[in-house]
């Protein structure tokens, strides 16, 4: 944030201290829905004076393309709701960019999140003596720690994992590649499942695919929804969760924690590489600092 922006944010958050009368908890929500805006505003280039409202479409685009509930699209327009308007009474704008911004409709249905803890539970609940114990394991903390489709997840293979660099090439819709930083946590149980997966009998075609059955093929769609609801009984979650819950859980974690939007979006999407650039420096030091130092999974190995 500039001088200026610094400046501004103190006295916002003094004005919704002592004129709102908000609790210590209230305006520290309303500063930390304010930083995902500021993310958006640096990214384009803009000052808080510049920002219109076609901007302001273009920031709530970005939240519901990466599955934000529209509950909390709601809060976070509300928080931005009330900072231009503070802009406008304090004088730093002469018109209000907020004032057509319409609300999502609460009404509308997107899968559930998972809170951390729930997926530790699922997690916790796999049987490490069992044959694919390991497997499901490490492929249940890619799905994660990585916001994986799970057709990709099926479809991703051993020689696309850089260990070293800490990154997968992941080959998404229209054959399209993009690379994911992989958390420690994420090649540790990789590294793990290594030992099991050495001992299955691969078939024909299916040398270089990291997740097998223990017929030696690759996993099946099915397969992945199978163990996610086995696990999630286990763990005794009654909510109804999918592959696609653990993609939806991994941005919306992403983004409570401080994440970049652009920079979630990036790692849902669907960016034309090549393998040559995991070893460009510049990708690989923003993509990690903006995706592995706000990822729940990145903060601690057991």
């Amino acid at each position: 944030m500039t001088k200026q922006g610094d400046e501004i944010a103190k006295r916002y958050k003094t004005y919704l201290r002592l004129e709102k009368g908000l609790s210590n908890n209230s305006v520290e929500a309303y500063l930390t829905d304010l930083d995902k805006l500021d993310n958006f505003i640096e990214s384009e280039g803009l000052r808080y004076e510049e920002v219109t409202y076609d901007h302001l479409q273009q920031f709530v685009a970005q939240l519901r393309d990466i599955g934000i509930h529209p509950r909390s699209q709601a809060r976070i327009i509300s928080g931005i709701k009330s900072f231009y308007r503070f802009l406008s009474l304090d004088g730093y704008i002469k018109k209000d960019p907020t004032e057509l911004l319409e609300m999502p409709k609460i009404g509308l249905h997107l899968p559930e999140v998972l809170s951390v803890r729930e997926i530790d539970s699922i997690l916790d609940s796999i049987d490490l003596s069992q044959p694919e114990g390991q497997r499901n394991r490490a492929m249940l903390e890619v799905l994660y720690s990585c916001g994986l489709r799970v057709s990709e997840l099926i479809t991703l293979r051993f020689s696309d994992v850089y260990f070293e660099e800490g990154f997968i090439k992941v080959e998404g819709k229209g054959s399209k590649q993009r690379l994911v930083p992989i958390s420690d946590r994420a090649i540790q149980e990789i590294k793990k499942y290594l030992y099991d997966r050495n001992h299955v009998k691969v078939k024909k075609g299916c040398e270089d695919v990291l997740f097998l059955s223990r017929r030696g093929t690759g996993l099946s769609r099915i397969m992945v929804f199978h163990v996610i609801k086995v696990q999630a009984e286990l763990a005794g979650i009654t909510k109804n969760i999918s592959p696609h819950t653990f993609r939806h859980s991994f941005a919306t974690h992403l983004l409570e924690g401080g994440a970049n939007l652009r920079a979630i979006q990036e790692m849902l999407g669907h960016k034309q590489i090549t393998t040559t650039e995991i070893y460009t420096n510049i990708d690989r030091e923003f993509l990690r600092k903006e995706i592995l130092e706000h990822h729940p999974r990145s903060h601690h190995l057991p």
